[in-house]
């Protein structure tokens, strides 16, 4: 497979109205329909083979063009594929979401750039998508601890391409998804350029195919044979958006005691089977069970009428000033035990970067309160008869995070975690993809517990066998594997990511000198 594209600025290159998509308002209007054809691939709508679909139309608005043109186009396809996939920001509020969209797209302006360059190349398919896996791990890291949501492969939380994260992770997922619709955009191109239907078009076409389909030949890890049954409590909140809690904390709490105790009932009736352990989700008590005796005497009246260890997601004062997002064991016996604090805090909202210059430019910042510390310990907390990796929340979406906690011995995994700010918005089933791949990723069962849904239990293969719906209260007993075999992608850990970003770099690296070498 080779297709050489040199730069239209040099004198052998193709004028650029001559291409059948050369026009600019034409490549603009191919650069915002991909970005749209990719949206339609992640949760709610879940269209998962528009991924690639979506990667091919953004390629081929840049192809060719200039490196000024190019990474307006590129932001225009960011803007467009960003503004409905993080339209779950606007409950913050509109100025918020779209600050939020500018300066994330901005990455995809980046991207477009090294794209034109490495179109240049042999091969540019293949680094084409190594720049993929490069730009999803920088927007991951920067600014401001980065914001790795709506990478590809949280696009295809159950599809063929979703075994491939056993192999390498979430960026290998990325990969093979940017690497089909790259081949998709090179047998468009080689047609539009008035080339045959000859060898080199076909096997590039089939390519496009096979990547997919080779996610059936991943193998999968067998059942082990041991299980641990867990109690779901889902509360739900008194208010919405902001003000979920409705100035009422106590509230929400006896909510998810109140399902407790409808288990508890349910269990003594023979409705359901008596858990092992009980999990409440993130804020499921904002008011601090050390120091508040209402809050201690609710969480211990549930734990000893279930009879088991609660994992509580609890938000506990931390010295005069700060605050901290733990997941804490209540026994029924023994009381507050182990914790897992919240390491990957969520900026704006759990504390707030740059704290003097944002709190006195904005009042709404001042909505954070108490300002949160993370933690430093991984989310393996031993509870009943496992121990389990706990993850909080927006920690679902950091490779790193996840993968320490399976590391540590955690299994199943346990996402505790918050939505009643964006309830009925495309964030929870965003959330419950991640959840997906992480089961597949790990080989390990998912349980998550939110506060106004949507909680879960996901199968290992990523399936998800129960859940519930959105802003209402909810419980369930489900039985779930314990499995302690890990994939090559727990194993190997950031290898894959690294070698594919390195590629691509190295890629853009050869297209620049070969630039410098022809002028």
């Amino acid at each position: 497979m080779a297709l050489e594209v040199k730069d239209e600025t040099s004198p052998a290159a193709p004028v650029e109205h001559r291409r059948p998509w050369g026009h600019p308002l034409l490549r603009l209007a191919v650069s915002v329909a991909g970005g749209l054809v990719l949206y339609l691939a992640f949760p709610p709508i879940g269209l998962w083979f528009c991924a690639p679909l979506g990667v091919a139309l953004l390629a081929l608005a840049v192809h060719g063009t200039r490196l000024r043109r190019a990474a307006w186009l590129g932001f225009a396809g960011g803007l467009a594929f960003l503004l409905p996939a993080l339209a779950w920001v606007r409950p913050i509020g509109d100025d918020a979401w779209t600050a939020l969209v500018a300066i994330e797209s901005l990455f995809w302006a980046a991207l477009a750039c090294l794209t034109v360059l490495v179109m240049r190349l042999r091969l540019w398919p293949l680094w084409l998508a190594c720049l993929w896996v490069a730009q999803e791990w920088a927007r991951g890291t920067f600014p401001i601890g980065g914001f790795p949501w709506v990478r590809l492969a949280f696009s295809q939380g159950q599809s063929p391409f979703t075994p491939f994260a056993s192999l390498g992770g979430a960026p290998f997922v990325g990969f093979m998804v940017a690497l089909s619709g790259a081949l998709l955009c090179y047998v468009v191109i080689r047609l539009a350029q008035g080339a045959r239907w000859n060898r080199v078009v076909a096997v590039a076409l089939a390519g496009a195919i096979a990547v997919p389909l080779l996610g059936f030949a991943v193998p999968r890890p067998g059942d082990e044979g041991k299980t641990v049954s867990i109690g779901i409590i889902q509360g739900n909140v008194p208010g919405r958006g902001m003000d979920f809690l409705g100035n009422q904390p106590s509230v929400v709490l006896q909510n998810h005691a109140d399902e407790t105790h409808k288990m508890a009932e349910a269990v003594r009736a023979g409705k359901l089977a008596k858990p092992d352990i009980v999990v409440w989700p993130e804020n499921s008590t904002d008011l601090d069970p050390y120091q508040s005796e209402f809050a201690r005497e609710v969480i211990d009246s549930a734990a000893k009428d279930i009879g088991v260890p609660i994992l509580v997601g609890a938000v506990v004062n931390v010295g005069d000033a700060n605050r901290a997002t733990r997941g804490l064991v209540w026994d029924p016996v023994t009381g507050p035990g182990a914790y897992y604090d919240k390491r990957k805090l969520v900026p704006f909202g759990e504390y707030t970067p740059f704290k003097s210059i944002v709190l006195a430019l904005s009042k709404r910042a001042n909505l954070v309160g108490r300002q949160s510390v993370a933690g430093n310990v991984p989310g393996a907390l031993k509870i009943g008869p496992v121990t389990i990796g706990a993850v909080e929340c927006y920690e679902v979406a950091f490779d790193g995070v996840v993968r320490d906690a399976v590391d540590a011995g955690g299994t199943p995994l346990v996402v505790q975690t918050n939505n009643a700010t964006y309830a009925l918005t495309n964030l929870p089933p965003q959330q419950l993809a991640m959840s997906q791949l992480r089961a597949v990723e790990f080989n390990r069962a998912v349980v998550t517990a939110a506060t106004t849904g949507i909680s879960a239990y996901v199968a290992p293969t990523g399936k998800v066998e129960w859940r519930t719906g959105e802003l209402v209260p909810g419980m369930n007993v489900v039985k779930v594997p314990v499995r302690t075999g890990n994939t090559l992608a727990s194993k190997v850990g950031a290898i894959p990511e690294w070698i594919l970003i390195l590629m691509g770099a190295g890629a853009v690296a050869m297209a620049i000198y070969a630039a410098r070498r022809q002028s």
